[in-house]
């Protein structure tokens, strides 16, 4: 079985991107002369193959249709909604296959393709009867679940303490007392990408003390999962990467597929588990998990649910970002990716589904705007909408220490046995986090030796290796009110050329301020990390001018950093000693 690969079906130049009228486009491809429709609407563009999931007929526009959404069948005069990607005519039948459209640098575009769509219905296995016990979930906290199947133990993203993202995010759900030992114990363990509140190294420390040798599996990402594993110091020795889309074999009855995100493909994964022929399916984060093509009607779906992983707009200033917007717009967000899942969940048929990975809290002291800002969906309200609109999928909303029988719930799944609550009186929710522990570590980063050179400024952005790109970006230290620091650093990075001038330039150019707080930054850029520990940790708040998301910008300093962090020995012998310190003059914009 060969590995699941990504397709590249038509490709458009910025010029034919800025063509595309809104509604329906039909483009042809010049190489095989295919033919894609591209539908341009508010939310951006969808896209598909122009042939019809009934019987493989051509589309043309639809003469009836004056909202310019549908295009009909030459063959059966089938109607396809291509806004939606859902059949009209006739209604509730099928959801067309979606392709992804990937946005160039360049203002281009790709429609690409995973081949093949559907790996998990090679080699198809019949489901046997699970007699009660052999397959037990166990919920332990956030994205963190115990599989028991059979006589194996498969433990999924183990994120049992510490804080993630730096110090932005910390554990809503209090572990079970055993997590750690739970985890010890594991037989194989999945961890489904490289960001924190997933691939936990404090956790996995416990583990490496412990069992190092347990085996680790993950997918075949271009940024790999476990890239700072060496400079972490956490000595694991059964890494496995396994290619996307190919079953790997565990024993007799066991067997998973890790499949790629259609959306994040360098880094998001998606997993499903088959045991004796019945199916559990995690999305985990995906935004479009294996590309919007996922098995239907499998025994127990979970995914996430929450929103609210992203410093947007909560750590954003100036313009429309008042407290009001802000509301409104999360309320909006939330309420999308509200129905979006349970619009999944009702289009997929799972006999169970289960939310989860939504379950962090911004408990530090520092992070209470944010954590009075960053409302979130509640599992209860997903479940709620999915029991209204799919009563036949049963919902569980797991507690740290509940526990799924599979089989009890497949087998009468208005069975109250087949899910076992944690005993009364045992703690839900954390109430503490070891706060100064993981701060001080962050913090230590602050008065190391590189500090005391300006030119490390110079040092670290050739390092990063971004440029040729008009943006320029303020960089300030601050504390943790986001006051800058009397001798803190406060800088300019001209991205066009990558220099550092005293003042903004006179071209046009685009324009970003960025407050980070001094330990978290000074950490990022000591140790060579990815800046999602600022973005996505809300170490920061920005300012932009105009107000435009700057893709290519963020996407390297949050996926595409040297593997390695910086030479800063190197750096050391380069720079002059520091006389006197305690006078050191710290650049200061004029």
């Amino acid at each position: 079985m060969t590995s699941q690969i990504v397709k590249t079906l038509l490709t458009l130049d910025a010029e034919a991107v800025d063509s595309l009228k809104e509604g329906i486009n039909f483009k042809k491809s010049p190489e095989d002369g295919k033919c894609y429709i591209i539908y341009k609407g508010d939310d951006g563009l969808r896209a598909c193959k122009n042939q019809c999931k009934h019987q493989g007929g051509i589309f043309i526009k639809d003469i009836e249709d004056l909202d310019g959404r549908t295009v009909k069948c030459t063959k059966h005069n089938w109607k396809l909604n291509v806004s939606s990607m859902k059949y009209v005519n006739p209604p509730d039948s099928f959801l067309q296959d979606e392709l992804e459209v990937e946005n160039l640098e360049d203002g281009g575009l790709q429609l690409l393709e995973l081949s093949p769509l559907d790996p998990w219905l090679v080699d198809p296995r019949e489901p046997q009867e699970l007699q009660e016990g052999e397959v037990k979930v166990t919920y332990l906290t956030h994205a963190c679940m115990e599989l028991q199947l059979g006589q194996k133990l498969f433990m999924f993203d183990p994120w049992l303490m510490g804080p993630a993202f730096a110090r932005g995010w910390w554990l809503l759900h209090e572990p079970p007392k055993d997590s750690l030992d739970r985890l010890c114990a594991a037989d194989l363990i999945y961890i489904s990408h490289m960001h924190s509140d997933h691939l936990s190294y404090p956790t996995l420390k416990v583990l490496s003390d412990r069992r190092p040798d347990v085996p680790i599996y993950v997918g075949d990402t271009s940024r790999p999962v476990f890239w700072y594993l060496e400079q972490s110091q956490v000595k694991l020795t059964n890494i496995n990467v396994v290619p996307f889309g190919v079953w790997q074999n565990v024993d007799e009855h066991l067997r998973f597929m890790i499949l790629m995100d259609g959306v994040h493909p360098e880094m998001d994964t998606c997993i499903i588990v088959e045991y004796k022929g019945h199916m559990i399916l995690n999305t985990v984060d995906c935004t479009r998990p294996n590309g919007g093509k996922l098995p239907e009607k499998v025994d127990l779906m979970m995914s996430d649910f929450a929103g609210g992983a992203s410093g947007f707009p909560m750590t954003f200033s100036g313009g429309k970002y008042s407290d009001s917007w802000k509301a409104n717009f999360i309320k909006n967000e939330r309420k999308k990716l509200l129905n979006y899942k349970a619009t999944l969940v009702r289009t997929l048929e799972p006999k169970i589904y289960c939310p989860f990975a939504g379950y962090f809290v911004e408990a530090h002291p520092s992070d209470r705007y944010i954590k009075d800002t960053n409302h979130k969906n509640s599992a209860e309200d997903l479940n709620g909408l999915i029991n209204k609109f799919a009563p036949e999928v049963k919902t569980w909303t797991p507690r740290p220490g509940a526990v799924l029988d599979l089989g009890l719930a497949l087998r009468d799944p208005t069975n109250s046995g087949a899910i076992t609550n944690p005993p009364a009186g045992a703690k839900i929710y954390k109430d503490s986090w070891d706060f100064g522990l993981y701060v001080d570590e962050l913090d230590s980063a602050i008065h190391n030796e590189i500090f005391k050179h300006q030119s490390w400024i110079q040092f670290y952005y050739n390092w990063a290796g971004f440029q040729n790109y008009n943006l320029v970006v303020r960089v300030i230290e601050t504390d943790d009110s986001f006051e800058p620091i009397t001798k803190g650093y406060d800088y300019l990075v001209d991205f066009m050329d990558l220099t550092f001038p005293n003042k903004r330039p006179d071209r046009e150019h685009s324009y970003l301020e960025v407050k980070n707080r001094i330990g978290v930054m000074r950490s990022t850029v000591l140790h060579g990390c990815l800046w999602d520990n600022l973005y996505i940790g809300f170490q920061n708040r920005i300012c932009r001018d105009p107000d435009v998301y700057h893709h290519k910008f963020w996407n390297h300093f949050q996926t595409e950093l040297p593997l390695c962090r910086p030479d800063w020995d190197q750096f050391l012998q380069q720079v002059p000693a520091v006389q006197e310190p305690e006078t050191q003059g710290y650049c200061v914009l004029s």
